[in-house]
């Protein structure tokens, strides 16, 4: 299914690569810390550009040593993009409830990823294997919901469960579903597209 508002069109490089170093300024506030003076000034600076209003929903990954340390965020176009990052950055670093709450001498070690999401779209599918034919690994987000229930792997995950059945599989388990109720009728697919942006040089 097509995806009109992929956010490749709405965020572009100029604006996403100032997106890490304000989840990481979001952290460093809350330790009573900041970027250093130049890093912060010249951030302060590019949050004046208008195109950072724009409405999207936002993941923050903090990673450490190439392991997940933390991941937050909101699937719905709510917040404007500079809001939504902070938020989340904290909510990643302070309130996932998978991993204690980040330390001070934690974040030098970390690194930062966002990710700008493409509003989700349902996926029209006929069965099992309609479905592992429909989506895309590697290019698709999954949002997956049975009654009540309901979970989301980002694109990024597809890495580390490149096979589709797998894939489905570990996001029922998320959703504190069976392993195989993706296979089940009533069981509702919603994929997106995501721009992430990482941090370089910092981290392990």
């Amino acid at each position: 299914m097509a995806h009109p508002q992929d956010p490749a069109g709405i965020i572009p490089p100029e604006i996403g690569r100032w997106l890490p170093p304000l989840a990481r300024q979001a952290i460093l506030e809350a330790f009573g810390k900041s970027l250093p003076d130049p890093e912060r000034c010249a951030l302060e600076e590019a949050l004046r550009d208008p195109r950072f209003t724009v409405r999207a929903g936002t993941f923050v990954t903090l990673t450490r040593e190439g392991r997940l340390r933390g991941c937050i965020g909101n699937l719905a176009p709510t917040d404007a993009l500079v809001a939504g990052v902070r938020r989340n950055a904290l909510h990643a670093a302070f309130h996932d409830p998978r991993f204690s709450p980040l330390a001070p001498d934690e974040l030098d070690r970390v690194r930062i990823e966002v990710s700008v999401l493409s509003v989700p779209q349902k996926l029209a599918f006929s069965g099992p294997q309609d479905l592992l034919a429909r989506l895309v690994s590697g290019r698709d987000g999954v949002i997956l919901k049975r009654g009540v229930s309901s979970a989301t792997f980002l694109p990024q995950v597809w890495e580390q469960l490149p096979r589709k059945e797998d894939f489905l599989g570990q996001l029922c388990i998320k959703a504190g579903l069976p392993r195989t109720a993706w296979k089940e009728s009533g069981t509702e697919i919603e994929t997106y597209r995501v721009q992430a942006f990482e941090e370089h040089g910092r981290g392990c």
